[in-house]
Formats: structure tokens, sequence, C-alpha cells
């Protein structure tokens, strides 16, 4: 399919993103074996890389996590019922997604069990019987697990009725202390995502309309795909006390008096894993951040039964190895090195070092650059130190790529059509009088939604008019298409 000789000679199966991007999405991870679709209806199969990816973005996030006082934990995956029925707005906002079990074996159980879609419900009625006094706030939980969500329509990794996620809930004595969680956590959102994905986001306050289920106000991070549509990458909610007053979470305050706890919960998932093909990948497949690649740098011997080409490999592995690089040596003798550089390139490994004979004459490796595809040469001396100065490079290049396409993308508007047309390529910055019925108005017309409020909303405002109905306006709010 793609036909650029200097660029794309070896990639044959990969639909390109001009072409079909949704196509070439599902090429992508499925001929780099990030998932597979699974026998069960919506759900996915996540294979050894894509996992090996997951477990780099928890453990960037879990230590972020730790270092604010969060311990992890592990909750049960059916839910009561009656638990679920307790918060009437979170219950409407998750009932038609709901998948239910009424069996055990062979017996009808007297009460539905929810497979979890979130764990609010359950953690507030663990939460009401652990608070007793002031002196047991904060209280900051995190669990690493997997919800049910019975979505009509499904893509891997963007959405699917099982998913793999972290969900925080911690409880708090005062509303500042809340609200300072909630932004916390959003930070720590930001901080992975463009400091470890290489994934520019807008982050800010959703409207009333888009806001999390039961939540008194919800924060997330949007982030813009290659398509020009918004993926909501992460999200922060402040409950303020409609849980706690639903579930009597209350406490006795300093002065002896019962007060509710403030509540806030967090979450991103395994759909970070497609924000990062989406916003990276090319038509040779994918472009890992080096700070998120399972592997960072990969030895490939070329000629290795000439003599000390092996060594030289050996040796290279073990001395990038114990400088902290992610390295793998590709000693595989039944496959040529044009099918490993292939194979490589396809999985998105930053670097590759091939090592031959007239390198090692030379003193040096020859070096490829999977985020701009050139070759170039290092000398052998200190190269552990060369690779990260390299893999440092390559972080920064492909996230001002991508900063770059996204601003270039997000469009200031001031008229319906303005916007209209912006969501067909991107991201509409509007001014917007804070309606619901304008929102409503947009979606139905252009099928796009208010993404976020920017918080620094005078360093954003450019206009006095709301881009739908002409009142007075004040907010800026993104509007995008959205996965």
């Amino acid at each position: 399919m793609a036909k650029n000789k200097d660029k794309q000679e070896f990639v044959s199966f990969i639909t390109p993103r001009d072409q079909d991007f949704s196509q070439w999405y599902t090429d992508v991870i499925t001929q780099t074996q990030l998932c597979d679709y699974a026998p069960v209806r919506g759900c996915m199969v996540v294979r050894p890389y894509g996992y090996a990816i997951w477990e780099r973005i928890q453990a960037e996030m879990d230590a972020r996590f730790k270092d604010h006082g969060v311990e992890n934990v592990y909750f049960p995956m059916l839910i009561p019922e009656s638990l679920l029925l307790k918060e009437q707005e979170h219950v409407e906002g998750f009932a038609p997604e709901v998948a239910w079990v009424t069996q055990g074996g062979g017996e009808t159980l007297t009460e539905r069990l929810a497979v979890r879609p979130t764990s609010e419900t359950i953690f507030c009625s663990m939460f009401s019987k652990w608070v007793q006094t002031w002196r047991d706030l904060p209280m900051k939980y995190n669990q690493w697990c997997s919800v049910m969500r019975w979505e009509k329509a499904t893509r891997p990794f963007l959405r699917t009725s099982e998913f793999l996620w972290q969900e925080g809930h911690t409880l708090h004595a005062t509303p500042g202390e809340a609200q300072e969680m909630t932004l916390n956590m959003l930070e720590v959102y930001r901080e992975c995502a463009e400091d470890v994905m290489a994934l520019p986001v807008y982050v800010g306050r959703k409207s009333d309309k888009e806001k999390f289920a039961g939540a008194r106000a919800t924060y997330s991070m949007e982030a813009m795909m290659q398509d020009g549509k918004s993926l909501q990458a992460g999200t922060s909610h402040n409950f303020g006390t409609n849980f706690s007053e639903a579930y009597q979470i209350q406490f006795q305050n300093k002065e002896g008096k019962l007060q509710f706890a403030e509540e806030t919960s967090w979450g991103v998932s395994t759909r970070l894993i497609g924000a990062i093909v989406m916003t990276h990948g090319d038509e040779r497949g994918l472009r890992l951040p080096p700070r998120i690649a399972p592997i960072q740098a990969v030895i490939v011997p070329i000629a290795a039964h000439k003599p000390g080409v092996s060594e030289a490999c050996e040796k290279l592995f073990v001395e990038l190895k114990a400088a902290g690089i992610r390295v793998k040596l590709d000693d595989r003798d039944q496959v040529s090195a044009g099918f490993k550089f292939n194979d490589w390139e396809l999985k998105g490994v930053p670097v590759r070092l091939e090592v031959g004979p007239r390198d090692l004459e030379n003193g040096v490796v020859t070096v490829f650059r999977r985020d701009t595809l050139e070759k170039s040469t290092l000398p052998l001396e200190n190269l552990a130190e060369s690779v990260k100065t390299l893999l440092d490079s390559i972080q920064q290049g492909l996230y001002d790529q991508a900063k770059a396409f996204r601003d270039a993308h997000t469009y200031p508007v001031e008229t319906l059509e303005q916007l209209g047309e912006a969501v067909e390529h991107g991201f509409a910055k509007a001014m917007w009088c804070g309606d619901r019925a304008c929102e409503d108005a947009i979606k139905e017309r252009f099928n796009a939604t208010s993404r976020n409020m920017p918080f620094d909303q005078a360093a954003h405002r450019f206009g006095t008019k709301c881009v739908c109905c002409g009142k007075p306006a004040e907010t800026v709010m993104y509007f995008a298409k959205a996965y």
C-alpha cells in the first residue's frame, strides 16, 4: 500500500493514515501484537507487548500516587444492586452500561450483582464503616483493576466492554483539601501524559452536562489524535459530599460535631495506549516515546558469524542494561537483518543499534532513530551515555511534533459556521455562555461535544459573545468530535 521507497519500503500491510485512519489504527495495533480480539463480545486480549506498555504506565503513575500519600487496595468486582441504587444521579449515568450477575452456580441470586462499571459505591460502603473521627482522615486509596461497561460500539483500547484502569478514591475533612487532591491528581495525569507519553493535553473543567454522574465537578485532560478528534485521556472528580451523604460517611470533627466527609475520585485506563498509538504512529507502525517504551534500544548483529560480532553485541547489551537502558539483543538466526529492522520499526522501538564487522573496525555502531528514520554512527566509547542523550532527544522531539500538530489544529472560532469547519479538522476554541441548550445544539448540528474549560480563563478569552446563541459570554470552551 505504502509506496514511498525511502520511507516505507518494508511496509505493505498497514493502511495509510490519510486513506482510512480507523483502519490504519486497527492495522497497527494488530500487526504490532498489542492486543487481539477476544471471543467475548466487545472485549480484547492484551498481548505481552501491549501489557508491557501498560506496566510502564502503571509504574510511572503509581510512584506519583504514592508521593501524594495514596495507598493501593483491592475491592471485589461484584457490587450488590442495593449499593448501586443509593446515589440516584450516579445510577442513572451508568445504568445502560451495567452488566448483571443473576445466578451463582445453579442458584438464582436473591439480589442482582453488578459487575463493577466503577467502584464509588462499594468504596463508600466501606468508608462508612472505617471513618469515625477527623483523625481517620484523609483516607487515600487507589486500586488497579478491570471494569466492565456494556458498550454498544467498541474499539480496542479506546472503548471496550472490559478494560484495565486505576481508580483512586479519597476522603477529606474539608472542601479545600478535597479540591486540592482533585487538582493534584489531574496534575499527576498531565505530567505523565506530557513528560512520559509525550502527549500534549488541554486540562480544565468539564461542563455540568459532561461531568461524571454524581460529581460536583469533573476535570479532564484532552489529547488530540492525528485525525483531529479528541480523546479524553484522564479525569479527576470532586464529589463534595454527594456520595458521603447517600452512604452516611460521617466523622466527628475537632469540635466534636458530626459532619459528612468530602470525597474525590480519579482514573485513567488502557485507552492511554490507544492515545499513544494515534498520536505518534505512522505508516511503519508504532513510534514509542522512550520513557514509555518497553524496549528503548535494540541491538541487531550484522554478519553475526564473523569473528567478534556476537561478542561485541553481548558486551554492549550488558553495558547498556547496567546503565539503566531497557535494551534487547536480537540474536535470532532464523530471520534476516532486514526482517529484524522492519520488525522493530513496526513495534516502535526508539533506537536500533547495528553492529557489524566494519562498525567494529571503525570503533562505532550504526544508529537508527525510529522517530525521524535517520541513520548515523556513534563511537563505541561511552555508548551508554550517548544512547541516553539520544533517547532524551527522541522523547522531546515526539512531544514537540505532537504539540505543533495540536496547536496548528486548534482554531479560535466566533461563529457556528467556523466551529463546524474547525471540528472537522481539530479542536474549536470558542466563547460559550454556559447554557446547556447551546451545548446540545452544537452536538446535534456537528456531532461535537464540549471537552473542557481551561483554568486560566482570562488568558484564553478572545471574545464577548457565545459562539452559538450570541449572548454575552465569559467562558472559553474547547469543542471537538471525540472518541
